[in-house]
């Protein structure tokens, strides 16, 4: 059964991979990117043969901590947690709870992240071979880190997945990973500093995370090479402690998930009470903003991509602290400005196959154009000029903020405008309605990226002459090039708004046959 599994696991990916040549192409330059990567790790693991024990078991026990905090971590808030074998998708066969953690784990550790871990991994033991003990000690170490690398990985995975059965875990899940990213550029600088402050830093903090489930596996060759065997022993029974709670954990939370249905997010609405529908015009592209105004609040697949929002004045206002100036805090408005207006830069693909309605109705594509716009404006300007006098406010630099307003308006309205014409063209993989947010299809990751940054590429070319306009004032302290930066960022921000909803209203009802057929290729692919 272990064997059919992996067996599938290929298959499902073979499938998916002739569906999109897009995908293809991510996953083959994915591998040669970890093997790459696989290369200079190999090279620097045997190197280290040659080097002091400390100097070794330091490099190994912070990488090594690193390994096992990426796996669990950043699949969540990147690109997702590639599940080719979607536990959901098994609970219809009779399918033995041990045999299926086990074929999940295989299936995790053939991926081409999985494979790349076990040889960086395993060549540890060429680090280690200055005897044959210790040549053991690293193997044991190094299977065992792998082993918590990967069910680690698929324990977040499974306990993600049945939060999301609950409807009001799914309407704050976006909100709950907002902590952690906040956290995470102020803990790395304060650890820096800290790095900084002492040069006996690196080698502390690796004893450290030695005895936590994160280091414990990398460090028993490095006592066994120094013969102390009792903290080896120690170290070896909380890497088997830390595995077997996480295969515990995990046996529970996929239990669950498989025999919990995933819950509807519909509850009874009174008579009468149409929500933001009768908020809202009714006309074609009202009904639309009050759709997706709806997504934006209830959906967690849209809140995701509101961290921004917290998440650039923090990192910023730090940034600028400890660089004694307020530069960085003052593009506060602009920077959420232009990432806010590209939220929705592939905003069918979120439709799925309901976008067929659309076409079903005959929707204008202009309207669609204009209903998505103004949805995502009732959010995005309050929070725009909110953030950029705030950032005004407190920096004391008023005599900036016609400047920045004119930036912040030339980069919502150009990527508007931008947002406009790529979704009526740009589809890509995205977790269906209701499925786990942080999921991806293989090479997802990948395609997304790069359309994101070539809508990146071009936004930003949109805001060049406001840009321009505002470095300008800047050089001559003008305060009336800075209110010409405001008239030039509505006027020009106005126009490309205006272009972009026109040029992507007939693009989209040219092509939205063909959205729909990629749309269902897609969810087929997923």
């Amino acid at each position: 059964m272990v064997a059919t599994l992996v067996k599938l696991r290929f298959l499902v990916l073979r499938n998916s991979l002739k569906r999109s040549v897009w995908q293809l192409v991510a996953v083959i330059i994915g591998g040669l990117y970890g093997l790459g990567v696989l290369g200079f790790a190999v090279i620097g693991l045997v190197a280290l043969r040659f080097t002091p024990v400390e100097l070794a078991s330091t490099i190994l026990v912070l990488a090594g901590s690193a390994l096992i905090l990426g796996w669990i971590v950043l699949p969540l808030v990147t690109f997702g947690i590639e599940q080719t074998l979607d536990p959901a998708r098994l609970m219809v066969f009779p399918l033995p709870m041990g045999k299926l953690l086990v074929g999940l784990t295989v299936a995790g550790i053939l991926g081409v992240p999985g494979i790349v871990t076990s040889i960086a991994a395993l060549a540890t033991v060429a680090t280690w071979s200055v005897d044959v003990l210790t040549a053991i000690g690293a193997f044991v170490g190094a299977v065992l880190g792998v082993l918590i690398c990967v069910i680690g990985s698929r324990t977040m995975a499974a306990l993600s997945t049945s939060l999301q059965s609950r409807r009001r875990f799914r309407e704050l899940s976006g909100i709950l990973i907002f902590i952690p990213l906040i956290l995470l550029g102020p803990l790395i600088a304060g650890l820096a500093q800290g790095i900084r402050n002492s040069s006996d830093a690196l080698p502390g903090l690796a004893r450290s995370l030695s005895w936590s489930p994160l280091g414990a596996p990398w460090s028993i060759p490095a006592d066994l090479a120094i013969g102390d065997y009792g903290p080896a022993v120690l170290k070896l029974l909380i890497a088997l402690a830390t595995l077997t709670v996480l295969v515990l954990v995990w046996r529970r939370s996929l239990a669950l998930a498989l025999v919990t249905p995933k819950a509807s997010g519909g509850h009874r609405v009174a008579r009468g009470k149409t929500g933001l529908f009768g908020v809202l015009p009714a006309t074609p592209a009202g009904a639309i903003a009050a759709r997706c105004l709806t997504y934006w609040r209830r959906d967690p697949r849209y809140a995701r991509q509101l961290i921004i929002v917290p998440l650039v004045p923090v990192l910023l206002w730090f940034y600028s602290n400890n660089l004694h100036s307020f530069a960085l805090f003052n593009a506060t408005g602009p920077i959420v400005a232009f990432l806010l207006a590209l939220a929705i830069y592939t905003d069918i693909s979120y439709d799925g196959t309901a976008f067929a309605t659309h076409i079903a109705d005959g929707v204008r594509g202009r309207d669609d154009r204009v209903g998505r716009v103004a949805a995502l404006a009732v959010i995005a300007v309050p929070l725009v000029l909110l953030l950029t006098i705030a950032s005004v406010w407190l920096s004391g630099s008023w005599n900036l903020l016609p400047m920045l307003l004119g930036l912040s308006a030339a980069a919502l309205l150009a990527g508007f405008g931008v947002s406009s014409v790529s979704s009526a063209r740009v589809v890509v993989p995205v977790p269906a309605a209701g499925d786990n947010p942080f999921r991806s299809a293989p090479g997802a990751g990948f395609t997304t990226m790069l359309s994101g940054f070539a809508i990146w590429g071009v936004s930003l070319l949109l805001v060049i002459p406001a840009v321009a306009v505002g470095v300008l004032s800047l050089l001559f302290d003008s305060a009336l090039l800075g209110w010409l930066t405001l008239l030039v960022g509505v006027g020009l921000g106005a126009v490309f708004l205006v272009a972009g909803v026109r040029m992507g209203g007939a693009e989209l009802d040219r092509r939205a046959p063909e959205l729909l057929v990629r749309l269902k290729s897609q969810r087929g692919a997923a």
